[in-house]
């Protein structure tokens, strides 16, 4: 989120896209064969790009990975993406560096399920970013959040929904999330950070209403101090997901923070399904040309 609060941006590097129809579709189920940069921009400029892309489009090793056209790479010291993509349903062009620099690393991930398929590392939830879009022409500082998900199974297979919310602090960062398992009970993270990754303890929130959102009724709900929040903006409004912007308190502080609603139910609806492709394209494979082999 950019320091005035008028631009934000999400960039997720997926490999088996969790989101992907494709990857729900497929009889092999080889995550290499679905992966996608996704990148977001909120503001005066929105943009949406989801371009899934097959194996042969991907590169990585330990510090560096690229999907496509698009790329990460940590030099030790901050995390540099360069992003070339096109927009979804609308083809705008997507290009820019986007700089991340965290100034410190938390302990280690945490289990969102019972049986530990599910791993979610919040790595650097206190961290500094420099945008700069030469398409869209965007330039801006401002707070990021960066933090890494890897699982051994389906989404909608453990959980049925899910939300999350991450504020900054004047010391660093609190993050809220909460998951609903599909065998039944489910899990209440209430986590601060400081700026250098080190934990510190917070009392739980306590539960606060939100409103559904328009036109798809996505539920909202979320934990403030006082028991109280409000939506200042959504920026994702989907079938079965939401992202938003909500004004709490959390560790007694008032704060802006960004949260997220998940319906793995709903995802999994085949009308859901078949709608996502227009949002999430996968270019078709191209024919051999067999001249070039005679």
């Amino acid at each position: 989120m950019s320091d005035d609060g008028r631009q934000g941006l999400t960039i997720i590097a997926f490999i088996g896209s969790v989101f992907s129809p494709y990857y729900a579709w497929s009889a092999e189920r080889d995550p290499f064969a679905h992966c996608a940069m996704n990148v977001v921009l909120y503001g005066a400029r929105s943009r949406f790009a989801m371009t899934e892309r097959r194996a042969d489009s991907l590169s990585r090793d330990a510090d560096y990975i690229a999907i496509g056209p698009s790329a990460m790479h940590w030099d030790g010291t901050a995390l540099t993406i360069r992003i070339d993509e096109r927009g979804s349903p609308l083809p705008h062009r997507l290009r820019g560096v986007v700089r991340l620099e965290p100034p410190g690393f938390t302990a280690g991930p945490f289990h969102l399920d019972r049986a530990g398929r599910h791993r979610w590392w919040p790595m650097a939830p206190s961290s500094r970013v420099e945008v700069a879009f030469d398409q869209p022409g965007l330039r801006w500082n401002g707070s990021a959040y960066f933090d890494t998900n890897d699982g051994d199974e389906a989404l909608a297979d453990a959980f049925t929904r899910w939300t999350w919310c991450r504020a900054d602090l004047p010391d660093g960062a609190a993050i809220l999330y909460d998951v609903q398992h599909r065998d039944g009970g489910g899990q209440n993270l209430s986590l601060r950070f400081n700026r250098d990754g080190s934990r510190r303890e917070i009392r739980p929130p306590t539960a606060a209403a939100l409103p559904a959102t328009r036109l798809w009724r996505m539920p909202r709900e979320t934990r403030s101090d006082d028991g109280r929040a409000r939506v200042l903006t959504t920026y994702e409004n989907t079938p079965f997901y939401a992202r938003s912007l909500l004004a709490s308190t959390l560790c007694g502080e008032p704060v802006r923070a960004m949260h997220e609603s998940l319906s793995l139910d709903r995802f999994r609806n085949p009308l859901v399904q078949l709608m996502l492709p227009f949002r999430m394209p996968r270019p078709p494979v191209r024919p051999v040309d067999s001249a070039a082999h005679r």
